[in-house]
């Protein structure tokens, strides 16, 4: 983890380097807390036929709140199991005027079912949380949905301690906002066909 008063985005490509090098954090699932968050994309269906390419470039969270710099954005091509993502996150979300924490994830598992489609990925050593998340487009009865489903715990003792006050709430924040751009745009991108 790294921390900054500056935007790093001038750096992404060196710290990317730098977590390739970087373990996931060890865990086990089963001790780990579940959440599952979810919203319903209007006229979505079928799910094959989405244009999801802003996805699969890891833009899920508003630029206010996250900067990903994903290894395969760096090396031009597709998303694949063992790649890493550089986040970088704005405390307070105004990138502007707040304190940027720089850290990593890696990608577990790509998605690729008939009704389901999406990625996994872990925390790295140095992350606020450790644990696995799923970002998820699945088709259910004729609707599409947008799901994000974690399994996390602190991942450090700072974030052990403000947990209950801070990162607590501001996951639960950061998921709703994700939850709503990608509704955004995906809706947006249906209603240019």
């Amino acid at each position: 983890m790294k921390i900054a008063f500056f935007n790093q985005r001038n750096r992404f490509k060196k710290y990317l380097d730098e977590l390739k090098q970087v373990p996931v954090m060890d865990y086990e699932r089963t001790a780990l807390i579940e959440k599952i968050t979810f919203i319903e994309i209007s006229g979505a269906s079928p799910l094959n036929q989405l244009n999801l390419q802003f996805f699969f470039d890891y833009r899920i969270f508003p630029e206010n709140i996250l900067s990903g710099y994903p290894q395969w954005r760096d090396e031009q091509r597709s998303i694949q199991a063992g790649d890493t993502i550089l986040q970088q996150v704005y405390l307070p979300p105004i990138p502007g005027f707040s304190q940027k924490v720089l850290f990593g994830v890696r990608i577990k598992e790509v998605i690729r079912e008939e009704n389901r489609i999406g990625f996994s990925y872990e925390t790295l050593k140095g992350h606020v949380e450790c644990g696995i998340s799923y970002f998820t487009i699945e088709e259910m009865d004729g609707k599409v949905f947008f799901k994000i489903q974690t399994f996390s715990k602190p991942g450090n003792f700072f974030t052990r301690m403000l947990g209950p006050v801070f990162s607590i709430p501001y996951q639960t924040f950061c998921t709703k906002k994700a939850l709503k751009y990608v509704k955004q745009q995906l809706e947006t991108k249906l209603s240019d066909r």
